[in-house]
C-alpha cells in the first residue's frame, strides 16, 4: 500500500481526538495511520498515512472538513 504524508492546521482537533485517529480502523477510502505528529503550540498535525492513492488521502481529510497544505507520496525504511 503506497504511504503518503501531509500536512495541515491542528484546527478543530484536540489531542484526545487525534489520539484516537490514530487507532481507528481503516476508513471507507482505504485509509489508515502509520503515526500522527502534531504539535498543538505550532497549530500544526503532520499525518502519515497508508492509502491507495492521492485522492483517497483528500477524501479522508475532506471528510473531517480539513484541507492539507500539501500531500506527497512517500517511501520509509519499515
Amino acid at each position: 500500500m503506497p504511504k503518503f504524508i501531509d500536512a495541515h492546521q491542528m484546527g478543530p482537533l484536540t489531542e484526545q481526538q487525534i489520539k484516537q485517529t490514530q487507532n481507528a480502523a481503516k476508513d471507507e477510502f482505504g485509509v489508515t495511520h502509520e503515526n500522527i505528529i502534531y504539535s498543538e503550540t505550532e497549530n500544526k498535525v503532520f499525518c502519515v498515512l497508508d492509502a491507495p492513492n492521492k485522492e483517497a488521502v483528500e477524501k479522508y481529510h475532506q471528510k473531517i472538513g480539513l484541507k492539507p497544505d500539501w500531500i506527497h507520496e512517500v517511501k520509509t525504511t519499515k
